[in-house]
């Protein structure tokens, strides 16, 4: 048979029963659909995370006080506890090399009230350094000086979420007076809005001098965060165990295990949270690719009934000098093409799901050529697979016992 003749024998064949064809071809569709629409929406869901993370500063390195012991339970909540001091910091400013920038965090929960209207946020007591530590952009007004830190002053700047609840009304809110845990604040700067990070809204938050919040918040000396900025990404696990031996030596510590803080690499935390939504992805995609094996029994039975259905064809053109292979390759592209086409649906198909979910700002998807390839390829894989018994059976039929067949 020429290969003209295999594809128009192929169309005749799946369009003679449409709606049996396209039932068969719903199982393909269903699954290759939702494959790429859970990848697409892992995938998005990776890069959202990745970017957040990324977004909370350059190179970053995060030192907090308290750590987990590996048995006996917690040794203190992890940020919760009061062993990191101003003296540290300084110390590891002056001792440590290839650091680009340093900040101190006092941070603390309080309610806020404003012009009759309040809010409970996050209250981050802090140094000039934490825009560079942390990127942040003031985009009204100015950001906390060294001066507001030496002098205690009573300054704040305020996240987006937290102008536009305060100031629901449109006034400007550089200038106004906020009032914490019973403390006026005046506002000096609004920051630009970054967006949740998965982690925190680093829009809904206040910035006071670091001095102020020990002073009017905490009532102590310590600290909650030591953020630090490595000079470049080669030196930032040198950094971070340089900073550990500093504090272990500072804190009489000689077990690292019983180390009264942590350090935090930011390339830990992508790396991590990369691992935790691959793994999510993955059993997305397995859990949808069980449509596809339903799909693929489907195509079977379908070649299954399609075989007995046309038993007298079959002997027909045995009988005239058709070969095995002429039957058995005959058999074997309809199911390929009856799975590609449910596969190409099932793309378009994933492809649109992926998009609606994005335009609607449910989640962030993205879909990758690597999905659509794959997905290809597994629907011409599951034609060929579920597809060589039926064409098998086809082929070893007796041609004077198909024939005969009623």
């Amino acid at each position: 048979m020429t290969t003209n003749d295999i594809i128009h024998e192929t169309y005749g064949a799946l369009t003679a029963n449409k709606v049996r064809t396209g039932l068969t071809m719903l199982g393909i569709i269903i699954g290759i659909s939702s494959v790429i629409a859970m990848t697409a929406i892992g995938a998005g869901a990776q890069n959202s995370i990745q970017a957040s993370i990324q977004s909370i500063g350059s190179n970053l390195i995060m030192v907090t006080p308290g750590a987990t012991k590996t048995f006996g339970g917690p040794s203190g909540a992890r940020g919760s506890a009061q062993t990191l001091t101003v003296a540290d910091g300084q110390a590891i400013q002056s001792g440590v090399s290839n650091i680009a920038n340093i900040a101190f965090d006092v941070t603390a929960r309080e309610q806020v009230v404003a012009k009759g209207t309040n809010t409970n946020t996050s209250i981050v007591g802090t140094t000039s350094s934490y825009t560079t530590v942390r990127d942040v952009t003031v985009s009204d007004g100015s950001f906390i000086s060294d001066e507001n830190v030496s002098d205690n002053s009573r300054v704040a700047v305020i996240g987006p979420t937290v102008a536009s609840t305060l100031f629901a009304d449109g006034s400007e809110p550089v200038g106004q007076v906020v009032r914490i845990n019973g403390t006026d604040f005046t506002i000096i700067g609004v920051t630009v809005a970054k967006g949740g990070s998965g982690f925190t809204n680093v829009d809904d938050t206040i910035y006071i001098p670091y001095t102020t919040a020990q002073h009017y918040l905490t009532g102590n000396q310590y600290l909650s965060e030591i953020d630090v900025s490595a000079a470049s990404s080669d030196t930032t696990t040198q950094v971070q165990n340089d900073i550990t031996t500093l504090l272990l030596s500072r804190h009489h510590i000689s077990d690292p295990t019983q180390a009264d803080f942590s350090t935090l690499n930011q390339a830990s935390i992508v790396a991590t949270a990369s691992s935790v939504t691959g793994t999510f992805t993955i059993l997305l995609a397995a859990v949808a690719g069980i449509s596809l094996l339903v799909g693929g029994i489907g195509i079977m039975n379908m070649m299954l009934t399609t075989v007995t259905e046309r038993t007298r064809e079959i002997g027909l053109r045995k009988a005239i000098g058709a070969k095995k292979a002429d039957i058995s390759t005959q058999f074997l592209i309809e199911s390929v093409m009856l799975t590609f086409t449910g596969g190409a649906i099932g793309i378009v198909l994933g492809w649109a799901i992926a998009f609606v979910v994005r335009e609607t700002g449910i989640l962030q998807t993205s879909v990758s050529w690597e999905s659509i390839l794959l997905a290809f390829g597994v629907s011409t894989l599951i034609g060929i697979v579920f597809g060589y018994y039926p064409a098998k059976r086809a082929a070893s039929l007796n041609p004077i016992e198909a024939l005969r067949y009623e």
